[in-house]
Parts: structure tokens; sequence; C-alpha cells
């Protein structure tokens, strides 16, 4: 059971992590132009957007993970 909590945890860890690392060297940098005034604001939406899927994947991914886990201890 140990080892399997671990493995969750860590999983977690290193998707939090990859999540941290794309929205900095991926999202950062996007900027879009040719709207005027509001080229600031569209680029923050399409960003923002952009991470909320990517958290909403994670969460799933995870979710996934810890269905399987679980189940594989009520087996055993």
């Amino acid at each position: 059971m140990k080892s399997s909590l671990f493995g969750f945890l860590f999983a977690m860890w290193v998707l939090m992590l990859v999540g941290g690392g794309i929205a900095v060297t991926l999202l950062g940098p996007i900027s879009i132009s040719g709207f005027g005034e509001s080229s600031w604001f569209i680029g923050s939406v399409i960003k923002a957007v952009i991470a909320i899927t990517l958290v909403v994947i994670w969460i799933l991914i995870l979710s996934k993970l810890k269905n399987w886990i679980f189940k594989k201890e009520l087996r055993s």
C-alpha cells in the first residue's frame, strides 16, 4: 500500500513540475499582435484557456491513476 501511495504522490509532483515548466517556457512568451489596445487581453485569455485545459487534463490523469491504484489494492 505504501509503495502505491508514494507512486501516486510522485506522479502528482511530476505532473505539477511539468505543468509549471510548460506554463513558464511555452505559455509565458505567447504574445498576440494586431488587435490594437486589446492585444494583451486576448493573449491573456488564450494563456488562461490553455492553462485551465492543462489543469483539467492533469486532474483527469491523477484521477485515473488513483482509481487504478485503489482497485489494485482492493484486489490484493
